[in-house]
C-alpha cells in the first residue's frame, strides 16, 4: 500500500541534515506534482502548530525544516553536554557587514570596521556562515565574500530579503537580550555575544537534528 504523500515529506524532512525546498522534494518525488508537495508541506505545518508539540516545521534559508522550539533549547544542550559556542561582538560586526553589503571585498570591510578583519573571516569561513563568491576585476584580484545558507539557517530568515531593514536594528541594542543556535560539528548549540557578556538578538527556533587571511579573531 502506498503511503500517503504527507507522511513521506515528514521522513524526508526528518532525515534530512538541511531545509529541504519543494523543488528539492520534488526531485526525490518526481510523480508528485509539485503544487501537492507545497500544500502538504502547509498541512505540517498547521498540524505541528494545533499538536502544540516541542517542535515545527520551518519555513528556513529558502526550504523547510523540522525545528525544535527554542524554549527546550536548554534540555537538548543539557543533553549533548556542549558548552555554548561564542562569537565575538566584532565578529557579529564584521558578519553583519557582509550580509548587508554583500557581495563585498575584505578592504571594503576593513574600511566599515577600520581594523583588520583577516582573522575574523577566517573564523566566520570554518563556521560556514560567510563563502568566498569568487575575485574581483581589481589588482589584486582580491576574494568576494558573501553569507552562505547555513548563515539564513541561524538567524531564522527564509531568504536575504527577509533581513531586518536597518532602522529595524534599532531595537536589538546593547541592553537587547536573547540567543541564537549555530550548527557546530552535526549539533546546534547556542551563540552568545562575548563583549560584556552580552548575547545577541535571538532566533525563535532551533534546527531539530538528529579561507581567510591573516591572524586569529
Amino acid at each position: 500500500m502506498e503511503k500517503p504523500l504527507k507522511l513521506i515529506i515528514e521522513a524526508l524532512l526528518f532525515t534530512s541534515s538541511k531545509p529541504l525546498s519543494p523543488q528539492e522534494i520534488h526531485r526525490s518525488l518526481p510523480e508528485s506534482p509539485l503544487s501537492d508537495i507545497k500544500a502538504a508541506l502547509t498541512g505540517l505545518q498547521e498540524e505541528y502548530d494545533a499538536m502544540q508539540r516541542s517542535f515545527c516545521l520551518k519555513e528556513v534559508a529558502e526550504g523547510y525544516q523540522i525545528r525544535t522550539k527554542s524554549g527546550y533549547a536548554p534540555y537538548v544542550l543539557r543533553m549533548l553536554k556542549r558548552s555554548p559556542a561564542r562569537l565575538s561582538r566584532a565578529a557579529l560586526e564584521t558578519l553583519a557587514i557582509i550580509a548587508y553589503k554583500q557581495p563585498i571585498i575584505r578592504q571594503e570591510i576593513e574600511r566599515f570596521r577600520g581594523v583588520d578583519v583577516g582573522g575574523i573571516l577566517r573564523t566566520l569561513l570554518e563556521k560556514d556562515l560567510i563563502r568566498i563568491m569568487g575575485r574581483k576585476p581589481l589588482p589584486g584580484r582580491p576574494l568576494i565574500y558573501g553569507t552562505t545558507k547555513s548563515f539564513l539557517e541561524v538567524f531564522d530568515l527564509k531568504d536575504l530579503e527577509s533581513l531586518p531593514k536597518l532602522k529595524e536594528m534599532k531595537d536589538f541594542g546593547p541592553d537587547g537580550e536573547g540567543s541564537v543556535n549555530i550548527p557546530e560539528e552535526n549539533t546546534q548549540l547556542e551563540m552568545f555575544g562575548e563583549k560584556e557578556n552580552r548575547p545577541v538578538p535571538a532566533r525563535q527556533e532551533t534546527p531539530f537534528s538528529g579561507n581567510g587571511e591573516g591572524p586569529e579573531a
